[in-house]
């Protein structure tokens, strides 16, 4: 498959480069003054949007951050634990640009999670979303080094402090000629951001990110692709593809960033808001995908569709563009303007992104992976090529180690956006960093005669879900284990070879047959399922087991006596 447009030394585009995220907010304040920056509905059924303008959210960073070097969180790791928002960006753009160090942290995490990742980046801070209230008071009593608690909206007993309060007082000290927000010299190597790549932090690790592993991962990638005017800001801002592609990518160019309203609100909003193009993972896409169809299906019209687009391709190689009258009524689902997807975090399906190119949609493949800030390459607007999730992004370098005979081994990525390393984790950070001073990232991939990389496969055992949320096996084996009667168990995601099912956490397990029969069990199935069924209730949502199996004998080992997952059969159907 090839795609119309390929032109492969086309000019880059431009961009600007910024010392740090608040000489970003000054000369984009300057640059654009009252242009619309952000905006937002207070609630979803509200008709209209509020409007923040690049002036109007630079006066109220600089307050707010005013406020918190105030409270003398300058050097301290403050915890950002909420959904996407107002409340939400100020706090990262705050955080980022007077001296703190922002820890993110997705608000779906169970409280004793969160309290763990607090814990262990020993967080003197903490601002949060009321939406977390219900998880608020287990943080306050397992979490001994926090001293500040900043919520997004006023409390109702007046005790917390809120955002909107510090902005206030914020503002009168500027006004009083407190100038501590500026006079800092900020330092664009020093660590600025932990982002914790696992849910339970005693396990997984923190990624340690500089401003200039932010910055330049935009500035360098921004020179490779364009995205226009608008965006709907859907992906979780917690993680590094919202708060650097999503939110940092677009603020810096000057574009509007509408933040939605949550998942189920999506569709609606693309029609109020009209953006020009969306950043995605493939889940989102995937789903969109399958309601187009799924409605086209429904009205007896796929095959004359499926006719169309193939006749608008033909035309297409010959110079005519026909995709906006033929498939019109299809587009207007995603409003009237948007014609643009970025989409990274995990593979996408080349059919879908064939399918949508038919319709008039382009799709920009992309990689990256939180440890490189997370972009480390992306298909170009006018040159893409299928299943090639791109050419690295300027200024990086990028190698296959041990390559096999396809060429395929580790891919190695070299340059300003590759972290820090792991939150002191000497040991892990030595491991992943070569000689040359390459980071390997585990993922298996070839590169093509042009410097473009092709993911081929993973050389660990994490499980990427189609949202892009990372699985670690390990953690799961180790709950399971703890159910009684359990022999062995491998965690893993299920293979559909019917492709009808997708992002399915098997828990394969060989009973302890004299353990089941001690206890009288005899409905081993029942009973493993309801076992999963309690561990289930205490891991985050996407961790989730979906299916159960049993095995009538012990799992392969090595002489070592270490399981061989390479020779489980993983299908599910």
């Amino acid at each position: 498959m090839s795609y119309k447009n390929r032109k492969k030394d086309y000019a880059l585009y431009s961009t600007v480069k910024f010392d740090d995220v608040r000489d970003m907010l000054c000369k984009t304040a300057e640059k654009y003054g009252d242009k619309t920056a952000i905006s937002y509905r207070v609630k979803p059924s509200d008709a209209e949007s509020v409007k923040l303008s690049f002036d109007k959210v630079y006066a109220d960073v600089s307050a707010f951050a005013t406020s918190l070097v105030s409270l003398g969180l300058r050097g301290k790791k403050v915890a950002l634990i909420g959904e996407n928002s107002k409340g939400w960006i100020y706090s990262y753009f705050s955080l980022t640009s007077m001296g703190a160090v922002v820890v993110p942290v997705d608000k779906e995490y169970p409280a004793p999670d969160m309290a763990s990742i607090l814990n262990t980046a020993r967080c003197d801070a903490l601002i949060f979303s009321p939406s977390i209230k219900d998880k608020f008071g287990y943080i306050k009593d397992n979490v001994k080094t926090i001293e500040s608690f900043i919520s997004f909206a006023e409390s109702e007993d007046g005790r917390t402090l809120s955002i909107d309060s510090l902005i206030k007082e914020g503002r009168e000290k500027i006004e009083g000629g407190d100038d501590s927000y500026l006079e800092y010299e900020i330092d664009p190597d020093a660590l600025v951001s932990i982002v914790f790549t696992s849910g339970t932090t005693g396990k997984g690790k923190g990624v340690m990110l500089s401003t200039r592993n932010i910055l330049d991962d935009m500035t360098h990638g921004i020179y490779l692709f364009n995205m226009p005017e608008k965006t709907l800001f859907a992906l979780p801002a917690h993680h590094t593809f919202g708060s650097t592609v999503n939110l940092i990518g677009h603020y810096m160019q000057g574009l509007e960033i509408y933040i939605n309203s949550g998942t189920r609100y999506i569709l609606n909003e693309l029609k109020q808001e009209n953006p020009t193009h969306l950043v995605l993972v493939p889940l989102y896409i995937e789903t969109f995908y399958k309601k187009i169809f799924a409605n086209i299906e429904k009205q007896g019209k796929l095959k004359l569709v499926k006719r169309m687009m193939r006749i608008s391709d033909a035309l297409r190689k010959v110079g005519i563009d026909m995709r906006e009258k033929l498939f019109g009524k299809i587009l207007v689902n995603f409003g009237s303007r948007m014609r643009l997807i970025v989409s990274g975090g995990a593979a996408l399906n080349p059919d879908i992104i064939r399918d949508f190119e038919s319709l008039g949609i382009t799709i920009l493949n992309g990689y990256g992976i939180t440890e490189c800030s997370p972009l480390i390459s992306c298909n170009r607007n006018n040159y893409r090529k299928a299943g090639s999730v791109g050419r690295p992004i300027l200024t990086e370098f990028v190698k296959i180690d041990s390559p096999n005979e396809n060429g395929e081994g580790e891919i190695c990525v070299k340059g300003s956006n590759v972290m820090l390393g792991y939150y002191e984790n000497e040991k892990a950070t030595r491991e992943v960093f070569d000689e040359d001073g390459y980071f390997h990232t585990g993922d298996l991939g070839r590169l093509d005669d042009e410097g473009w990389i092709y993911i081929t496969g993973r050389s660990k055992n994490l499980i990427i879900l189609s949202n892009g949320k990372n699985v670690y096996p390990e953690e799961i084996e180790t709950e399971v284990s703890r159910i009684y009667g359990v022999a062995e168990v491998v965690v893993y995601e299920g293979v559909s070879r019917t492709a009808t099912k997708s992002d399915l956490i098997v828990a394969e397990i060989f009973p302890d047959a004299d353990a089941l029969s001690a206890r009288g069990i005899t409905d081993i199935k029942k009973y493993f399922d309801d076992e999963v069924a309690k561990t289930n209730a205490n891991m985050a949502p996407y961790k989730k087991i979906g299916l159960v199996k049993l095995r009538d004998v012990e799992f392969k080992k090595t002489t070592t006596r270490k399981i061989t997952r390479f020779s489980i059969d993983k299908t599910v159907d």
